[in-house]
């Protein structure tokens, strides 16, 4: 057993036991494991009430929680509103001093609170039925104001606090947060919600970058893409690559449809055959059936395929070989796609 001794105020000795400090974090999430699957077995038809009541939600979803419960009711609202359920928190005690204005009779109430006592929820439930809204408690006192005033209890009781002094919530939050997961989760799949649909609530993050940037958003184009015909010589097509700097020049007809590529790649291999390369026309160099990607692809898409195939550029063209485009690794990394 290690004791180490800890600064302290004068006249108060603490010493650190870390034997002790692993022993009891092993217990917590020992007691709030169980405590989670507690719910498994509680779960039932009252489950099934509340996810409807929310999919048939004229309004939005409106959490309400104190203390503890408080803080786990804004991460329920927060992740309902970010899988496609309109949510948001009212604070009970803003609420009596006139945030009760923003809920109507359109919206479900998602009240909060273990014991079901806590004054400043319970004091607005006449009110909150008044109004119309229906009422979803999780809490873990089926027999509690909260419990009575709802129309639909989700039973969150744990039997123990992770807490060694029973005060401190512990289990009974993490259950709470585990309930209004389970509801966020079951309504998204319903509504079919995708990650598409989950990156437009979050553009700032990678995640939206990757799943709302598409190869039209950050490819070159009209002068911007070095094109040539395949009539013309070496050293137009090598000026053209030169001039646009992307490592690329795409060859194609009158019409603009594409009829092959050539890559620095491909300029390297050239030189080392020997070849007069004065005497080659674009027509005689050129990969013929170069890869494409189409415009409305996801960049991301883009970037897995030049790792796939260890290239650096991408032509974009339509379903009718039309080129319209270059999309190049750098211009992803500079989108933070990559």
């Amino acid at each position: 057993m290690t004791v180490v001794p800890l600064p302290a105020a004068p006249g108060t000795a603490i010493r650190f036991d870390a034997a002790e400090a692993l022993r009891l974090a092993r217990q917590t999430l020992d007691i709030e494991a169980a405590g989670v699957l507690g719910l498994k077995s509680r779960l039932d038809d009252r489950f099934v009430q509340a996810v409807r009541a929310i999919l048939d939600c004229r309004g939005r979803v409106v959490v309400m929680g104190m203390g503890k419960s408080g803080h786990v009711a804004r991460k329920i609202a927060a992740t309902l509103a970010s899988t496609g359920t309109p949510a948001m928190f009212v604070h009970p005690a803003e609420a009596s001093h006139g945030d009760l204005g923003m809920i109507t009779g359109d919206d479900v109430v998602l009240g909060l609170s273990n014991s079901g006592e806590v004054a400043e929820l319970t004091v607005l439930l006449p009110l909150v039925k008044r109004l119309g809204a229906t009422l979803i408690a999780i809490t873990g006192n089926m027999r509690s104001s909260l419990a009575r005033h709802a129309d639909i209890v989700l039973d969150s009781a744990v039997a123990q606090e992770a807490c060694p002094l029973q005060l401190a919530p512990t289990a009974s939050t993490t259950a709470q947060m585990a309930m209004g997961d389970a509801l966020a989760v079951a309504l998204l799949d319903i509504r079919g919600f995708r990650a598409e649909d989950f990156a437009r609530s979050h553009p700032g993050g990678s995640l939206g970058r990757r799943l709302l940037t598409h190869v039209s958003d950050v490819m070159a184009t009209g002068a911007a893409v070095p094109t040539v015909r395949p009539d013309a010589g070496f050293a137009e097509l090598m000026h053209e690559m030169s001039a646009k700097g992307l490592g690329v020049a795409a060859v194609t007809d009158d019409a603009g449809r594409l009829l092959g590529v050539f890559t620095d790649g491909d300029l390297r291999r050239l030189v080392e055959t020997g070849a007069d390369l004065r005497a080659l026309r674009a027509a005689d160099v050129m990969k013929q059936n170069p890869r494409t990607i189409a415009a409305s692809a996801l960049a991301a898409d883009a970037a897995e395929r030049m790792e796939q195939h260890r290239i650096t550029t991408l032509l974009v063209a339509d379903t009718d070989g039309l080129l319209q485009g270059v999309v190049h690794i750098g211009e992803l990394m500079r989108s933070k796609v990559v």
